[in-house]
């Protein structure tokens, strides 16, 4: 194990994965000279070359309908979308191509497609940069959707994706780039879809990804003080959707509290409330709790900001109140 930042992590990954196979290779806006937005390819372009990290115009459908053209030609593409706001503009490709080719043309090939990209608010990048429609992708069939909270979950997931035959829509929390985490050695992938139990417990449990996976434990880690043991699931994965955990979980303990970042309506915790009720009604001894971001394009001002944000304080009251 290596202490490491999810940044690294991820960067690791995609260095592991490009010198392992010649058909990787990576597309987006200043990913190559200029290292990424994010720094996450920093040196590619100097070892790799520039057929294998190429930069591109500023154009989201390009950078897509290119990556989605290059995986049905054999070639195994990462696409970087600078964030999760810019897919709109490549929204036709993601969803009406990439999401369906496989099927409606009979399994006759496959799309072997990552994209990168990253979301979240918390950044002050006010409405239009900050969004977590994470919810939105995961609708659609056809398309995976996999958002890691941990360094070691990234850089498993992250492996796993590129190697995937299938087009992989992958999204990392802006603010979670400096987390550090261990993180294991060598060729290490984690399987996708699937959930994972990230604390122990016994009086309720707490299901969340991502960023909001940082913000749970925090408040698990108060409530214990208090005697309160909060069991957090982490989905890692929105589709597939992996509730086996979850639903065992809630068998435990009886009572749940749904953690996102995205609002309210609509959102991936509707999603999981829902099928607790339709799996496990026998067992709620209390009605579920959704935490999620106010229902307001997210404001630039940082104190309204963070007050729009799930906070660990309305994590600890949803649980209380479910107590």
């Amino acid at each position: 194990m290596t202490t490491m930042t999810m940044r690294e992590a991820i960067s690791q990954a995609l260095w592991e994965e490009m010198e392992r196979d010649p058909d990787v290779f990576i597309l987006g806006e200043e990913v190559g000279v200029w290292g990424g937005t994010y720094a996450v390819t920093k040196g590619f372009y100097d070892h790799f070359g520039a057929d294998r990290v190429r930069d591109t115009p500023i154009a989201e459908a390009v950078i897509v309908g290119a990556a989605i053209g290059a995986a049905m030609a054999g070639l195994r593409p990462v696409a970087e979308l600078m964030t999760i706001n810019f897919a709109f503009s490549a929204m036709d490709h993601i969803v009406n191509e990439a999401a369906k080719m496989h099927y409606m043309f009979a399994g006759q090939m496959i799309l072997p497609l990552v994209i990168r990209t990253v979301g979240g608010g918390g950044r002050q990048l006010a409405a239009t940069h900050s969004q977590t429609p994470d919810a939105v992708f995961a609708h659609f069939p056809g398309l995976k959707v996999v958002a890691p909270g941990t360094p070691a979950d990234a850089k498993g997931l992250l492996k796993a994706s590129i190697r995937s035959n299938d087009p992989i829509f992958f999204i990392e929390h802006a603010t979670l780039y400096q987390t550090r985490g261990e993180v294991p050695e060598g060729d290490y992938t984690i399987p996708i879809g699937k959930s994972i139990i990230q604390r122990q417990g016994k009086d309720v449990t707490i299901v969340t990804y991502s960023k909001m996976l940082e913000v749970s434990q925090k408040a698990a880690d108060q409530l214990a003080k208090e005697g309160i043991e909060a069991e957090i699931i982490d989905l890692r994965t929105l589709r597939p959707l992996d509730m086996e955990p979850v639903i065992a979980s809630f068998k435990k303990t009886n009572r749940a509290v749904i953690v996102e970042e995205g609002w309210l309506s609509y959102g991936v915790g509707a999603e999981i409330s829902a099928r607790i009720y339709e799996e496990a009604f026998d067992y709620v001894d209390a009605p579920i709790k959704r935490v999620a971001q106010k229902e307001v394009p997210l404001p630039y001002n940082r104190t309204l900001e963070q007050m729009a944000l799930p906070q660990v304080a309305d994590v600890i009251n949803a649980v209380k109140e479910v107590l």
